[in-house]
């Protein structure tokens, strides 16, 4: 057993907290990441989809933007249900539901012959993605030891990449190989709905939501596999309890300090939400108006669709190194100067790419807009479950995606006329003014590195 501090006295929460980094969390993490790369996959692997069908179907930019806005708005009202739901039947089971949700929703869609089932099918995958994400970083939040919470936030985080990646590559061999190809591409993705079962019966359910409901054994018995896992001994002799708990078995020991229910629009937490709702809604306008439409974008400045998608696979592998230097930063700088340090990246990279003209220009400003972007997206997810307590941590972080998902609709929509009215310079210049602004937003929001959670 390690010399750590003796455990007598300590609630699950503060033992959880003092724990070093283990396998156990490590296929926690590798779990829940998986799910996360898959659904970035799915949302990344639309976007080739579109130019395909576009070309193919003769779609004009009113209807390709339909495809992707149809989906963010299932998105919008899974986020905010889906942490609703994780407040309510637990972080675990919603996450293994919405990856069967839009695992077979996804493959569906590879068998449409028209826009309008297309476009029913995306609304329902876009219900399960969005409940999925803000699920799954609460969960690692509430098992991730203390002092390296927001980096292992970042982690998951940087799975997102991965799974964008995977849809870049889908999209260059597959999608773009074959007037099928398309098809092929979406069949690929019912892989979600096979893995949920490894996420059902694999995945540890959240402790601080087993106490919440009163299932204070099992939440004991999930502390005590963390700690033998670190070669910590779990206390040798339990406090006293109250009547309440003791009434459940000998294997209980004191709950986190239970808080009373709050909203999130209380006194104390209404600031912190309506600045983490402006960062959410500024950073889904810029970047899904950004990135969904990048490969039908390099399409209409005359690459084929073949090359614009290797333009588009070259840009996303920037995303990797913003992860890492996100990861590192998080714990050292904190929260708020590093998501807001690489929203102020994102707005000058932004500027930069509407101004490029040349091949050299369009890949290094979207490297670099893809590297600051996806930072800010791995700080974001790292700060947002940290500022609200257990029992409205969920419906806290899903609802903030859940209202930055208006955007992710409207982003798409947006594209066509902002074109229209002076090409890739105004286009862009928003989504830099859309990165300013959330960047001013992130600093008022408070520093949690350090912190336990509430």
């Amino acid at each position: 057993m390690t010399s750590l501090p003796t455990t007598e006295g300590l609630t699950r929460s503060e033992r959880l907290d003092r724990l070093p980094f283990t396998r156990r969390h490590g296929r926690l993490l590798g779990t829940s990441g998986i799910g996360w790369a898959l659904d970035a996959m799915d949302v990344g692997l639309i976007s080739f989809v579109i130019a395909a069908l576009a070309e193919q179907w003769s779609l004009g930019r009113a209807e390709t933007s339909w495809i992707a806005s149809v989906g963010f708005i299932g998105m919008a009202i899974g986020a905010t249900v889906g942490g609703l739901l994780a407040d309510r039947i637990g972080r675990r089971s919603v996450f293994a539901l919405t990856l069967v949700v839009y695992g077979l929703a996804t493959g569906a869609s590879a068998l449409v012959t028209s826009l309008a089932a297309l476009l029913v099918l995306r609304f329902v995958v876009g219900l399960g993605l969005g409940a999925e994400l803000p699920v799954a970083s609460t969960l690692i939040s509430e098992f991730a030891p203390k002092r390296i919470r927001g980096r292992v936030v970042v982690w998951l985080e940087a799975f997102w990449a991965v799974g964008w990646i995977a849809a870049a590559i889908i999209g260059t061999f597959v999608v773009g190989a074959s007037d099928d190809g398309w098809r092929w591409g979406l069949a690929i993705g019912m892989a979600p709905a096979v893995f949920s079962i490894v996420v059902r019966w694999g995945m540890p359910e959240s402790v601080r939501f087993l106490e919440a409901r009163g299932r204070i054994p099992e939440a004991e018995r999930t502390v005590r596999r963390f700690e033998e896992a670190a070669g910590v001994a779990a206390p040798a002799r339990l406090p006293d309890l109250p009547a309440s708990e003791a009434a459940q078995g000998a294997d209980a020991v004191p709950a986190t300090r239970s808080e009373p229910t709050v909203s999130i629009w209380s006194p104390a937490l209404r600031r912190r939400t309506i600045a983490l709702w402006t960062v959410w809604f500024c950073i889904n306008f810029s970047y899904y108006g950004a990135f969904i439409w990048i490969p039908s974008l390099l399409v209409e400045q005359g690459f084929s669709l073949v090359r614009s998608f290797e333009f588009t696979l070259i840009i996303t592998l920037a995303q990797l190194p913003g992860y890492a230097v996100a990861a590192l930063l998080i714990e050292r700088w904190g929260r708020r100067p590093t998501l807001t340090v690489f929203l102020v990246g994102s707005a000058l990279s932004a500027a930069w790419y509407g101004t490029a003209s040349t091949e050299a220009m369009i890949i290094a400003a979207g490297c670099a807009l893809s590297f600051c972007n996806l930072g800010a997206w791995g700080a974001l997810y790292a700060i947002g479950p940290e500022l609200y307590p257990t029992n409205v941590r969920g419906t806290g972080t899903g609802a903030a995606a859940g209202f930055g998902r208006i955007a992710s609709i409207l982003a798409p929509l947006a594209v066509p006329p902002l074109l229209g009215l002076g090409g890739p310079l105004v286009l862009f210049g928003a989504f830099a003014l859309a990165f300013a602004l959330a960047a001013a937003a992130a600093w008022t929001l408070p520093e949690q590195r350090g912190a336990a959670l509430e």
